[in-house]
C-alpha cells in the first residue's frame, strides 16, 4: 500500500517536470463512487432524472421562515394567539345561541301546556284540539315557504315513504298525550311521560335486540319507581289519562326509532323536517278526528265554551295551536346545534319547568309523597341520560 502511494507521488512529480505550467496534485476524493456500468459495458451517462442525495438552498436575506407552533418556553406565536382570539368569540356566540334555543323551547312549551289545558277544560274534544295544533303548524310553514321566509326542502317520494311510519307514530303520541291532558292534571301527565326512557330501553332491547350497559338498566329503577309512586298517590287519578300518557310514551319511542332508521342520509333541516312531519300527520289524523268526534259535537261544544268563557276562548285555541308548533319547531332546530345528551338533559329540565308552572297556575293539589315520586322519576331520567351516553 505504501509502495502504491509512493508510486503515485513519483508519477505526479514526473508530470510536473515534463513542463506543465501549473503543478496539480493527483488525489482521489473521499467517498468517491465509480460510475455504474451501462447495459453496453461503458459508463452510464448522467441523467437529469437522477435524484440528488441532498439539496442545498442558497441563503437569501428575503427568505421567510414559518414560525413554530410554540416557542421553547411554551408561549404561542402571534398567529396562533390571533386564531385563538378569533375562535373565542365564535364559541361564545354558539353557546349564546344554544342558550336562546333552550330558553325559547322551555318558555314556548310552558305556554302551550297552559293554554292547551285551558282549552280542554272548556272544550273537552282532544281529537279536534290535536288536529288544530297540526293544522296551525302546517299553515305557518306553507306560508313561510311561499313567502320565502324559510327555504322549502327538496324532497322526493322516497322521503315521504320513509317519513310515513314516523308520522303515524307521531300522530298516535300527540293524540294520546292530548287525551291524557284532557283527563288529568298537566303535572301528572308530564310525570308519567318522564318514564319514556324506560319504554325506549325495553323496546330497543326486546324488539331490536340492542344491549345497554348495566348503569342504563339501573337508571330505570328510579324512573319506574317514581312514576308508580306518583300514580298511586295522585289525588285526581284517572285511568284514561294514565293510559293516554303511557301510550304517548310508547308511540314517541317508536317515532324516534323509525326516524333514526328511515331518515338516514336525508338532508333536511330540523325545522323543515318537523314541518313535513306535521303535514303528513295532519293528513293521517283528520279522518280519525271526524270519525271519533265529528262536526256536531264540535259545534255544540264550541258554543258552550264561547258562552262560558267568552271571546277569550278563541284566543286560547289559537294560542295553543300556534305555540304547539313553535315549541316543537324550536326543539327540532336545537337538535342541529347540540348533542343528543345535551338535548336529553334539556328535555328533562323542560318537564320540570312545565310541572312547576302548571302546579302554580292551576293550583293543583300535590301531596308530599306525590311530589317525592315526581322528583325520583325526573332524577332517574337525568341519570339515564348520563348513563346512556
Amino acid at each position: 500500500m505504501l509502495a502504491t502511494a509512493a508510486s503515485s507521488v513519483r508519477l505526479s512529480t514526473a508530470a510536473a517536470a515534463a513542463g506543465a505550467a501549473t503543478p496539480k496534485l493527483a488525489f482521489k476524493p473521499i467517498g468517491y463512487l465509480p460510475p455504474l456500468a451501462a447495459a453496453g459495458g461503458g459508463p452510464r451517462p448522467l441523467s437529469l432524472s437522477a435524484r440528488p442525495l441532498y439539496r442545498q438552498v442558497p441563503f437569501s436575506a428575503t427568505r421567510t421562515v414559518a414560525p413554530p407552533s410554540a416557542t421553547a418556553d411554551g408561549a404561542r406565536p402571534v398567529e396562533a394567539a390571533s386564531a385563538t382570539a378569533t375562535a373565542a368569540p365564535a364559541e361564545t356566540a354558539r353557546r349564546a345561541k344554544i342558550g336562546v334555543y333552550f330558553a325559547t323551547w322551555w318558555a314556548l312549551n310552558v305556554i302551550f301546556n297552559i293554554y292547551n289545558k285551558k282549552v280542554l277544560n272548556a272544550f273537552p274534544y282532544p281529537w279536534l284540539t290535536s288536529t288544530l295544533s297540526l293544522a296551525a303548524g302546517s299553515a305557518i310553514m306553507l306560508a313561510s315557504w311561499a313567502t320565502r321566509i324559510a327555504e322549502a326542502p327538496s324532497t322526493d317520494l322516497d322521503f315521504w315513504k320513509a317519513l310515513s311510519p314516523v308520522a303515524i307514530a307521531h300522530t298516535i303520541g300527540h293524540v294520546a298525550a292530548t287525551v291524557s291532558m284532557a283527563k288529568v292534571a298537566v303535572s301528572f301527565t308530564h310525570i308519567i311521560k318522564s318514564g319514556e326512557p324506560a319504554f325506549s330501553v325495553l323496546v330497543s332491547r326486546f324488539f331490536l335486540g340492542e344491549h345497554f350497559p348495566a348503569p342504563v338498566y339501573f337508571s330505570l329503577l328510579p324512573i319506574i319507581g317514581g312514576c308508580a309512586l306518583a300514580a298511586v298517590t295522585e289525588l285526581n287519578f284517572n285511568m284514561t289519562g294514565f293510559m293516554g300518557a303511557m301510550i304517548s310514551n310508547l308511540a314517541f319511542v317508536f317515532r324516534n326509532i323509525f326516524s333514526k332508521k328511515g331518515m338516514k342520509g336525508k338532508s333536511v333541516s330540523g325545522m323543515n323536517y318537523y314541518a313535513c312531519l306535521s303535514m303528513l300527520s295532519l293528513l293521517i289524523l283528520l279522518p280519525f278526528a271526524f270519525a271519533m268526534e265529528g262536526p256536531k259535537l264540535w259545534a255544540a261544544g264550541w258554543q258552550n265554551a264561547v258562552a262560558e268563557i267568552g271571546p277569550n276562548f278563541v284566543w286560547w285555541v289559537a294560542a295553543q295551536s300556534v305555540f304547539y308548533h313553535l315549541y316543537n319547531q324550536v326543539s327540532y332546530m336545537s337538535l342541529d346545534e347540540i348533542s343528543p345528551l345535551t338535548f336529553s338533559v334539556g328535555n328533562t329540565m323542560k318537564r320540570i319547568s312545565v310541572i312547576v308552572a302548571s302546579i302554580i297556575i292551576f293550583h293543583t293539589p300535590v301531596q308530599p309523597i306525590n311530589a317525592l315520586g315526581a322528583a325520583i322519576a325526573i332524577l332517574g331520567t337525568f341519570i339515564y341520560s348520563q348513563a346512556k351516553q
